[in-house]
């Protein structure tokens, strides 16, 4: 893997690119703690004398936007690789204005640009084309998420691009594919949701449901992120870059495996139980006296200690109604009412530990404040602090990385932040 330029350093650059910018009955568990009021206090983590990132001298150019390519590229740049964001000029990244949640910024851009390098360029323009082949002939890597035969039109298909740099792999990102009838079809994360039937087997028996975070932007970002992983491992016995074709669908589609399989040769799909499972009961939410606990029993042991240890109804294992998994799902409403009129002398905490004690698995239902503080996530030291434009803001370390290799937390990079420093590297590259 062949570095293009030398990493770039975080300082705004100024020259001739630069450009002005213009379910009702489930009670979430209240946070012990209030929200962070500043970013001052975070905890950080200590590790041992870091080793040299899995990814570093790996250049990626990105044609990027929204989630999906961003969300992959973060992590590819999480791991050490340089990441060069090509952002239309002055105004970016679209999805860097869909809220200012973040002190002035938008959540998703905060969320998955950290670590990137921006620089503006209009590929409409001959002088700023030049410029990103320019970058393509030295790159490991080129992802763009531009709808199906864009990159085509605009002269950087797969066989123009590699006729540039045989090392390249070129990883591409869409709602449905490169071919098929839904090729030209328009795609967004709740439409994905729809076709992959993600919403046929979510929500209540009345309202399907959307999942509330972007998974299938989320997913297709996962796929693209692990497929590059295995291209750049095989060009290692090939020598040459490949081509990787992600789509939204498909990308959801793996992951709806068990309600496919459930509804094999026309038999009934799972029923939508809100945030209960389809199929084993109990397991889901259940009230107490204040607050709610999520329970998850597998078998039938754990159903004769929850009632023997947990609810004070030992004589409850052996009723009829609920004898077994099957039995207890078609009776749920009945076996709900019984479980919550116990658990309604406990609070949801007390109601955990309970379960604990007794080997139950459970959670607490937990809002977005009280992830912030999850005692588990604080242990581990999970959350550091980044640099944007407006100041610091908190973030998360990467999951699976070694805690030999120091976490990479750069900036979240303005719009064009690093044009000039792009542009003198390519220069000089020249000489």
């Amino acid at each position: 893997m062949r570095p293009l330029l030398s990493r770039a350093t975080s300082g705004r650059a100024t020259g001739s690119l630069k450009r002005k910018c213009p379910s009702s009955a489930i009670r979430l568990h209240p946070p012990a703690l209030r929200p962070f009021s500043s970013t001052s206090s975070l905890p950080t983590v200590q590790f041992n004398a870091p080793g040299a990132r899995p990814l570093e001298g790996t250049t990626v150019v990105a044609l990027e936007q929204v989630i999906a390519g961003p969300y992959c590229t973060r992590q590819l740049a999480d791991l050490g690789a340089r990441v060069i964001k090509i952002e239309r000029p002055r105004l970016g990244d679209f999805l860097r204005y869909h809220d200012k949640r973040v002190k002035g910024l938008c959540s998703h851009f905060v969320w998955t640009n950290r670590n990137k390098e921006s620089l503006e360029l209009d590929v409409k323009q001959e002088k700023d084309m030049k410029i990103l082949k320019k970058l393509l002939r030295k790159a490991d890597v080129f992802l763009h998420n531009l709808v199906p035969g864009a990159t085509e039109r605009l002269g950087l298909g797969f066989d123009a691009v590699h006729a540039l740099n045989e090392r390249l792999i070129v990883c591409q990102i869409s709602g449905y594919g490169a071919d098929g009838p839904y090729t030209k079809k328009k795609a967004y994360d709740l439409l994905v949701q729809a076709e992959a039937g993600m919403l046929s087997i979510t929500g209540t028996p009345d309202q399907p449901s959307k999942v509330g975070a972007s998974i299938a932007d989320i997913a297709a970002g996962m796929y693209a992120y692990s497929g590059i992983l295995a291209a750049l491992l095989q060009r290692t016995k090939t020598g040459k870059g490949c081509l990787l074709d992600i789509s939204m669908l498909e990308s959801l589609t793996e992951w709806m495996g068990f309600p496919l399989y459930y509804a094999l040769d026309d038999q009934p799909p799972p029923p939508r139980e809100g945030a209960s499972h389809a199929s084993i009961y109990p397991y889901g939410p259940f009230e107490t006296g204040q607050g709610t606990v999520m329970l998850g029993l597998q078998n039938e042991r754990e159903w004769v200690i929850l009632c023997e240890k947990v609810l004070d109804m030992p004589g409850l294992a052996k009723d009829a109604r609920f004898v077994d998994t099957a039995a207890r799902s078609r009776n749920r409403r009945e076996l709900y009412d019984i479980i919550c009129k116990s658990l309604s002398n406990f609070t949801a905490e007390e109601a955990a530990r309970r379960l604990d004690e007794a080997g139950i698995a459970n959670g607490m239902l937990r809002d977005m404040h009280a992830v912030w503080h999850h005692p588990q996530l604080k242990a581990r030291r999970r959350w550091r602090e980044i640099q944007t434009e407006m100041g610091p803001v908190p973030s998360f370390i990467t999951p699976g990385m070694s805690a030999d290799v120091e976490p990479r937390l750069d900036p979240v990079p303005s719009v064009g932040q690093h044009n000039d420093k792009i542009l003198a590297e390519l220069d000089n590259s020249q000489h």
